[in-house]
């Protein structure tokens, strides 16, 4: 069982999010006209209408969305993640390059949890089991958008409160394990030969633009775009700039790689 939205026709575009939302994050790009492009926004395993899966790992969800590009018949997609969906787009271009034809990673870096990070899943994950999904949205929230939105457009922490609170805790404890246990896709980037566009938010405090650009730099001939006034929902946060950036990327890559 998957949940999924599907928009627009042309070449597959695969949205991937981030932890712990589900698919209703890339709702602005659904709703927007997106040149030449079919979107394609699954609930990754355990979230939203989607059934967990038995094995924890990057490496299992990578061949879950294989199995979910042969059940929608796409050869071969765009894939776009953000966050730990950016994780993911790392994983299925180690184990699955042919299928994808483009990358999009969003907010998002290619290292190791360092050990501060760890921890901070761990004490994330007691929380969670001793006092509820709620608590947990109410910690996470806080890095989740820029300082900006939060002054200016209280309406998206509270989408992406609802979004954290609805979550399946068995879920969520899924993907912490999944996120702890990792590959490091540092080694991988130069092997990415695929068009690349990487975003960050200005004012993203989770992977600041610093690490966005060093993403940017390691992966060859990829192109970095800043969005202003966003925080680590980038796309939920400015989704008319967001837009915008992606649609000049899409135009230039289905212009010069049509296949």
């Amino acid at each position: 069982m998957v949940g999924c939205d599907i928009a627009g026709d042309g070449v597959p575009l695969v949205w991937l999010h981030g932890y712990p939302l589900d698919r209703t994050l890339w709702a602005p790009q659904l709703a927007a006209a997106l040149p030449g492009v079919r979107q394609v926004a699954p609930d990754l395993p355990g979230f939203g209408g989607s059934a967990r899966l038995p094995e924890r790992s990057f490496d299992a969800w990578a061949d879950w969305v294989a199995a979910l590009l042969d059940a929608l018949a796409i050869e071969r997609c765009i894939l776009g993640g953000l966050s730990m969906g950016g994780y993911l787009a790392f994983a299925c271009w180690r184990r699955h390059p042919s299928r994808i034809r483009a990358l999009v990673l969003a907010d998002t870096r290619a290292g190791q949890d360092s050990a501060e990070a760890r921890a901070r899943r761990e004490e994330n994950q007691r929380l969670l089991e001793t006092q509820g999904v709620g608590a947990l949205a109410e910690r996470l929230l806080p890095g989740m958008v820029g300082r900006t939105t939060r002054r200016e457009r209280p309406e998206v922490p509270a989408a992406l409160d609802a979004m954290m609170r609805r979550a399946d805790p068995a879920a969520v404890g899924d993907a912490r394990e999944a996120l702890i246990g990792r590959d490091d896709s540092a080694p991988s980037l130069p092997t990415i030969t695929v068009p690349t566009l990487v975003l960050c938010g200005d004012e993203d405090a989770l992977t600041p633009l610093a690490e966005s650009r060093a993403l940017a730099d390691a992966i060859p001939g990829a192109r970095l775009a800043v969005v202003p006034q966003a925080g680590h929902c980038s796309n939920l946060e400015q989704p008319a700039v967001f837009n915008a950036l992606l649609s000049e990327f899409l135009v230039a890559t289905i212009r010069t790689h049509p296949t």
